[in-house]
């Protein structure tokens, strides 16, 4: 039996507050074929911080690293007319644009938000000296229907393998590693808190088919 659609990951970079930004995001040409994810499990508390046998430390962070490739000779890319001017440019800036923070907030709606709070608080005072605020971009790392994630980009490698006459990149592998966030229960983070909720309720259904499937299995070994 063929298959007549195949879902493809993806990054999607999204705003959150009052205004929100139109979202970032990056469709992988073609799906990465090994993802590997690695569970950093923090030491467990001892001496005065013991207070249980079997007391935990902090939550465990989950590490995703795969790499991605994008080409222009792919035939359906080859019927973009975007494609055909600048390769695949397009797609690794979005990228790169994940990796690196905002930088001061410096766009006409940032600073419209910004004195609407400050007429709303009454704390704005012109003699004082404003920091720029920097902040990374808030992510979501789509695999599948089961897994929504809130990551940050931990690093990025990305290899321009393939150059056309105006040297635009036509082909590139991009190595990725991500951490998935612990989201506070207090942040206003609504997305990120919504796909950590649904991802870890479909986690533990999963995990519940497993004991399910394998009762008839227990028992036979239980009779021999």
């Amino acid at each position: 039996m063929t298959v007549s659609y195949l879902l493809k990951g993806a990054l999607l970079e999204y705003g959150v507050g009052l205004v929100a930004k139109i979202p970032n995001v990056v469709i992988f040409q073609f799906n990465p074929e090994t993802i590997t994810r690695k569970i950093e499990i923090p030491p467990k508390p001892t001496g005065a911080g013991l207070r249980e046998a079997n007391q935990a430390g902090e939550i465990p962070v989950e590490q995703i690293s795969l790499t991605a490739q994008f080409t222009t000779h792919e035939p359906t890319a080859r019927l973009k007319p975007l494609s055909l001017a600048v390769g695949i440019a397009p797609q690794l800036a979005a990228l790169e644009k994940m990796a690196r923070p905002h930088g001061p907030a410096g766009s006409l709606i940032d600073k419209a938000v910004d004195k609407i709070k400050e007429k709303i608080s009454g704390k704005g005072n012109e003699n004082t000296q404003k920091i720029p605020r920097e902040s990374y971009p808030r992510l979501l790392f789509v695999w599948g229907t089961t897994r929504i994630l809130p990551v940050t980009i931990d690093s990025m490698s990305i290899v321009e393998k393939q150059h056309d006459a105006l040297l635009n990149p036509t082909a590139a592998d991009v190595s990725l590693a991500m951490s998935v966030l612990s989201i506070d229960p207090c942040s206003d983070d609504w997305m990120a808190k919504g796909a950590a909720i649904y991802s870890a309720s479909m986690r533990d259904t999963l995990a519940l088919i497993n004991p399910a499937e394998n009762v008839a299995q227990l028992i036979d070994l239980i009779h021999f």
